[in-house]
């Protein structure tokens, strides 16, 4: 059974502009504010690295480090998942 995807403008990905997303990548799980989409990346600022989650109904993650520069990319061709979490 092959079951389609409708693709609706605005959904995704790019309706979290303006809110703080967590990324869930195949090495890493990146958590910033989405400012940016575009083919390849994603745009974040205030971006951190989840080093360490700890428990997922916990308010903060365990540790998540800031990354040294504003704005930070993340490439779409690694994302697993994505969504608000914290």
């Amino acid at each position: 059974m092959k079951i389609m995807i409708d693709e609706v403008e605005g959904e995704g990905i790019v309706s979290f502009f303006g809110k703080t997303v967590t990324i869930l990548c195949m090495n890493y799980f990146y958590t910033g504010k989405l400012v940016g989409v575009n083919d390849e990346c994603v745009k974040l600022e205030d971006a951190k690295i989840v080093y360490e989650t700890g428990s997922y109904d916990s308010k903060e993650w365990k540790d998540a480090q800031k990354l040294p520069h504003d704005p930070w990319y993340v490439m779409k061709s690694s994302i697993e998942s994505f969504g608000i979490m914290k």
